[in-house]
């Protein structure tokens, strides 16, 4: 199994920056994916950025050229820097792990991941 904690996540002003962490722990192994995902009431779950093997990259186009995801391989550390925030970026913002043994492409397809954090609340105070 895997555990996922996130943390990092708050009230913020609009054009605000946040930085979310997600530390990983557990059966973990070097060949996986690891995505950033969130969620609001009436709306479906929507993966914003994914990362996998050899540092390959992925983001949605609500947060392409606003956010940028980093690993921390060596402590399995998932980050997520949001900058030029705004009222529609609040949100329950969840950390996920796609357990895939092997390689791994990022994706943002949320019924692939198979572990989740319990989610970091983010709210912009437009």
């Amino acid at each position: 199994q895997v555990h996922l904690v996130e943390s990092g996540g708050g009230s913020v002003q609009d054009g605000g920056s946040l930085r979310l962490s997600c530390a990983a722990s557990g059966d973990t192994d070097s060949r996986y994916c690891m995505g950033w995902f969130r969620q609001v009431p009436g709306k479906e779950r929507e993966g914003i950025a994914s990362t996998g093997n050899y540092g390959r990259i992925r983001y949605s186009d609500s947060v392409k050229g606003r956010f940028t995801l980093s690993k921390d391989s060596v402590t399995d550390t998932l980050y997520l820097q949001m900058n030029n925030l705004t009222a529609e970026d609040t949100a329950m913002y969840y950390c996920a792990w796609d357990g895939t043994r092997g390689y791994c492409e990022p994706h943002l397809d949320g019924s692939r991941y198979d572990y989740w954090g319990q989610g970091t609340r983010v709210t912009v105070a437009s």
